[in-house]
């Protein structure tokens, strides 16, 4: 096993609305990954995966609120930080976020090296132009982003080089921890593809140690990440290698979800899509047994009485469900 760069131990967070009602969008989370590695996020809309991706940085603004956990990085325990410090000393070199709708996230007055030279001076003041003119030229050029584009407005690039070129300033700081929340969305396929090349080789040029990868479809995961968690309702429901998550899951909604995608994989032709039925539950009142009990083809009245803790099984792998391996399989029949 490697050295972990990122372990966070039951983290819970909350949004509080206007109404002064509390949200629980993130319950009793842990994960752990190695230097090196990257973690794939997967599940529906609205399971509290970039909620979790926002949480992860311990940098929290209203509606978002911190309740319990810890979230070390590096050995650094950055959960009890006052935000000012958390800005200074942890956002952009220890960890990084790369938002959804990262074509928008570029302010459209400042030319590139502007915004770059922002992002420095706010962790470096003394920092010259000149050395972070010829840093972002480096790496621009290095990421296949021609120096041109450090003095042009966003308006003056393509969604996909926009995308690039968030990415490449999220990363100027060569971060231990990158989180991608959904990178990839809105763009065709040659962008997307470029995206993925462009992230596995940050991580293969050592420029991040570790990489978070959110996104709702688990094939994409599967040629992007090492592992992958499925978040269902703000809790972990399973974990796995890519392999297994996406040819072997065995929670019921992994099982789900896998099903409801279409895959290019022979023989998968005659396969029939699977539908989960319901919706998700209601996170200001979380139901106190199973969450996705409601929605579950297998459930059981035991499902409904209390929480269900993450199991392991095999090595590194987990679920959260009632029910053993050899009964989920049982209950999966021929599927």
């Amino acid at each position: 096993m490697g050295k972990i760069i990122l372990k966070v131990n039951n983290l819970n967070t909350k949004y509080i609305t206007r109404q002064r009602e509390n949200i629980f969008a993130v319950n009793d989370v842990s994960l752990e990954i190695e230097e090196g590695k990257s973690l794939g996020i997967a599940g529906e809309s609205g399971c509290g995966k970039s909620t979790l991706a926002l949480s992860l940085m311990g940098y929290y603004f209203a509606p978002l609120h911190y309740i319990s956990g810890d979230i070390i990085i590096d050995g650094k325990n950055i959960s009890g930080m006052k935000p000012d410090d958390v800005r200074k000393q942890i956002l952009g070199n220890e960890i990084a976020y790369i938002p959804q709708s990262a074509m928008n996230a570029l302010n459209p007055t400042q030319k590139i090296i502007s915004l770059i030279e922002d992002v420095i001076h706010a962790h470096n003041p003394k920092a010259a132009k000149k050395d972070i003119y010829d840093l972002a030229k480096e790496r621009f050029e290095l990421l296949g982003l021609p120096s041109e584009v450090l003095q042009k407005h966003p308006v003056e690039l393509s969604g996909g080089m926009k995308q690039r070129t968030v990415i490449a300033i999220s990363t100027i700081l060569s971060p231990k921890v990158l989180i991608a929340d959904e990178p990839s969305s809105a763009l065709d396929v040659t962008s997307q593809k470029m995206v993925i090349k462009m992230l596995k080789s940050l991580m293969q040029k050592g420029l991040i140690k570790s990489m978070i990868f959110i996104t709702h479809e688990l094939p994409l995961l599967y040629n992007v990440t090492d592992d992958i968690m499925v978040m269902y309702a703000g809790q972990i429901v399973e974990k796995g290698t890519a392999r297994e998550m996406v040819f072997d899951p065995m929670h019921p909604y992994s099982k789900g979800l896998m099903g409801s995608i279409i895959v290019p994989e022979a023989g998968s032709k005659n396969r029939k899509l699977i539908a989960i039925p319901g919706t998700p539950p209601n996170l200001k009142h979380p139901p106190e047994g199973c969450r996705f009990a409601e929605r579950c083809r297998y459930v059981k009245p035991e499902c409904k009485m209390n929480g269900v803790p993450l199991k392991k099984f095999g090595e590194g792998r987990m679920y959260r469900c009632i029910c053993s391996i050899e009964e989920l399989k049982e209950a999966y029949g021929d599927e």
